[in-house]
C-alpha cells in the first residue's frame, strides 16, 4: 500500500489462511483442481461442461435449486483458474477466450455463466493492482480450486459513496457494512469487498479480500429476482470483520488512471448476454420445427416453412451474429490494451466493449422474445421452463444501463470524448 495509513507490504509474505474448517463448507476440496494448458484446452472444457450443465438446467431454475455440484465441477475443471498468468502457474487465456467461455456456458444455464464473473473481475484486479506476495498467495489458492465471489454493490447509494468501511485500530484492522446483489459469494471461499477508508488525503476505495468464513460474516441467500435466480446474489454482512493488511488491495487509484478493469469486466457481462440469447435461439429451433403450428394465411403445412417465421429467424440470427462479431472485435481490443495500456488503448477497448454489450443485449433480448412469438402458446407451459431465457437475460441486462453505453460511444465518435473510467463501461 502506498497510503500512510496502511502498511506497505510490497514486500510483505502474505499470512497464510483456511478459509474454511473441514467438514463446514460444501465446496471443501482435497486436492488440486485441474489444469489448464491452453485457450484450446479451456475452450474444450467448456463446450463439455455446458452439455452437463445443460442437462437439469431447466429442473434447478423451476424448483430453484443451488447449484454446489455444478459449481464445484465448473471449478474443480480448472477454467476458473484459466486466466491466471503464465509466469504464476495458470494458462494466462486471453480475454477473447475467457469471453468465448462465457458466452457456452451461459447458453448452457445463464446462471452458471454469471456465478463466476466476479471471480475473474477480482482476478484482473489483482493482476493490475496486487503486490507479488499478494498475487502469489492469491493466484495459488485459485489454482487449488478456490473461489472469489464479490460484495461490492450496495443499494441506495451511488458507486464510490458506500457505507461499508474500512478502519483501522490499535488491535487491527476491521470491515463493518452491509451489500447486496452479491453473485457468487453464496459459493465463494473468498469474498472480495469494496470498501471506504477515512484517510488523510480523504475518502479512498480498497478492494478487501475476505475469507467467507471468518468471523462476523454473514452470506444469506436473499435473491428473489425473476431471473438469475440460483446465482447466489443475495447480501453480505460484515460485523467489525477483521482483516490482513495484505489482504488489502487499492482500487480507486486505478480508475483514475488507464486500467482494463472496466472493459475487462463489461466483457463478461456482454458475453453473457450474448450466449442466454443463444441458449434461447437453440432451444427456439426444434420447438418450431416439432410443436409450433403455421399461421392460417401461410398457405404451408408445417410451422418450419412459413415464409414470416423463417423471416424472424433469419432476423435473429443475424443480430446474433452481428453481436458476436463485435463482442469477438472488443474482446481482441481488450487484450490489445491489457498488452499496451495506455489512455487511447484503454478508451478504445471501453468503446469497443460497450458496442458489443449495446447490441448483446438488444440481441439475447430479441432471442429470448422472439422464441415464444414463433412457438406460439403452447411454449409458455410451465413445464417446459423457456421463459427461463427471457427471464435470465432481461434480469441480466439491466446490470449496466445500455442507454449510457450508446451516450459514452456517441460522445467517443463525435466529440473525441474518452468514456469515463469506474468499471462500468
Amino acid at each position: 500500500m502506498t497510503n500512510a495509513n496502511f502498511k506497505d507490504v510490497s514486500d510483505t509474505e502474505v499470512t497464510d489462511f483456511e478459509p474454511e474448517a473441514e467438514g463446514t463448507f460444501p465446496g471443501r476440496f482435497s486436492h488440486r483442481a485441474d489444469r489448464i494448458d491452453s485457450d484450446a484446452h479451456a475452450i474444450a472444457t467448456a463446450e463439455a461442461l455446458a452439455l452437463s450443465f445443460a442437462k437439469n438446467a431447466v429442473q434447478r431454475d423451476l424448483n430453484r435449486i443451488l447449484p454446489w455440484e455444478e459449481v464445484n465441477q465448473f471449478s474443480q475443471s480448472g477454467l476458473w483458474a484459466a486466466s491466471v498468468p503464465r509466469e504464476y502457474g495458470g494458462a494466462g487465456i486471453t480475454a477473447a477466450t475467457l469471453a468465448r467461455i462465457f458466452a457456452i456456458i451461459s447458453a448452457a444455464d445463464g446462471s452458471l455463466g454469471h456465478i463466476p464473473q466476479n471471480h475473474f473481475y477480482a482476478l484482473e484486479v489483482l493482476r493490475i493492482a496486487g503486490t507479488q506476495s499478494q498475487k502469489q498467495y492469491f493466484y495459488r489458492r485459485v489454482l487449488d480450486g478456490e473461489r472469489f465471489g464479490n460484495a461490492l454493490a450496495e443499494i441506495g447509494h451511488r458507486d464510490f459513496k458506500r457505507r461499508t468501511h474500512l478502519e483501522r485500530t490499535d488491535t487491527g484492522i476491521y470491515v463493518t457494512g452491509r451489500k447486496f446483489y452479491c453473485t457468487g459469494a453464496l459459493f465463494a471461499h473468498w469474498i472480495p469487498t469494496l470498501v471506504s477508508a477515512q484517510e488523510t488525503s480523504g475518502d479512498t476505495m480498497y478492494l478487501v479480500f475476505i475469507p467467507a468464513n471468518a468471523t462476523g460474516v454473514t452470506i444469506t441467500d436473499d435473491w428473489d429476482g425473476f431471473g438469475q435466480r440460483v446465482t447466489g446474489s443475495g447480501s453480505v454482512t460484515f460485523d467489525r470483520v477483521q482483516v490482513q493488511a495484505e489482504w488489502i488491495v487499492p482500487f480507486q487509484v486505478h480508475f483514475e488512471q488507464p486500467s482494463t478493469i472496466g472493459p475487462y469486466a463489461q466483457l463478461l457481462h456482454a458475453a453473457i448476454d450474448l450466449g442466454i440469447g443463444h441458449g434461447a435461439f437453440d432451444a427456439m429451433l426444434p420447438y418450431i420445427r416439432d410443436h409450433a403450428r403455421p399461421w392460417i394465411d401461410s398457405g404451408v403445412s408445417r410451422a418450419a416453412d412459413d415464409p414470416l417465421t423463417l423471416r424472424e429467424i433469419g432476423n435473429v440470427h443475424v443480430r446474433l451474429r452481428a453481436a458476436q462479431a463485435l463482442l469477438n472485435r472488443a474482446a481482441h481490443a481488450v487484450d490489445r490494451a491489457r498488452g499496451a495500456t495506455d489512455e487511447a488503448s484503454v478508451a478504445a477497448a471501453s468503446v469497443a466493449v460497450a458496442q458489443a454489450k449495446a447490441l448483446s443485449t438488444t440481441a439475447g433480448l430479441l432471442a429470448a422474445n422472439t422464441l415464444f412469438e414463433l412457438a406460439g402458446t403452447s411454449a409458455t407451459l410451465g413445464g417446459h421452463a423457456l421463459d427461463r431465457y427471457w427471464r435470465n437475460v432481461r434480469t441480466h441486462t439491466l446490470h449496466d444501463p445500455v442507454r449510457w453505453k450508446y451516450h459514452a460511444i456517441g460522445n467517443y465518435v463525435l466529440n473525441g470524448k474518452l468514456p469515463p473510467r469506474h468499471g462500468a463501461i
